[in-house]
């Protein structure tokens, strides 16, 4: 069967991770959301619709929109300071799982940090949201089932 072509099995687990750290160097809240690429992909079409292919260099930068406008609507950060303006700076595929850079702008070690995450839950409703905060080097962590959003944790 020369001519035929395999598919790739749905895994069976659907899940994202949204890693924030507070950099002690720069003062910035570092952010990386990584999800299965093809969730993510059919996450982006059932929002927005149109041709969706992340993988496809040529189409990177109109992706890129589709990306930014995607994290904005499903990620909230807030601490003490406020709600944290998160500033895009792009995706690259690692494999399977697409990840999703962000920053913010300085802000103060924070004491209590305030996360609203809903990543992938317009798609699926056994979505599993898991959330790691790093503060002057101590990891929280907490696992998200959907429909929950919202994970706190004080440092």
């Amino acid at each position: 069967m020369a001519n035929s072509i395999i598919k790739p099995l749905p895994h069976p687990i659907h899940v994202s991770t949204t890693s924030i750290e507070h950099s002690k160097k720069d003062g910035k809240l570092q952010v990386i959301c990584t999800m299965f690429t093809d969730d993510l992909e059919a996450g982006l079409a059932k929002q927005y619709g149109g041709k969706i292919d992340l993988t496809r260099a040529d189409m990177h930068a109109a992706m890129d929109v589709l990306v930014k406008k995607y994290i904005a609507a499903n990620l909230d950060i807030k601490t003490p300071a406020g709600t944290a303006t998160l500033h895009y700076l792009g995706f690259e595929i690692n494999r399977e799982a697409t990840d999703v850079y962000l920053e913010s702008d300085a802000i103060p070690a924070p004491q209590k940090v305030t996360v609203q995450v809903s990543l992938l839950q317009n798609l699926f409703d056994d979505e599993i949201n898991i959330v790691h905060i790093i503060v002057n080097g101590l990891r929280k962590s907490e696992k998200l089932d959907y429909p929950d959003k919202l994970v706190t944790q004080v440092f």
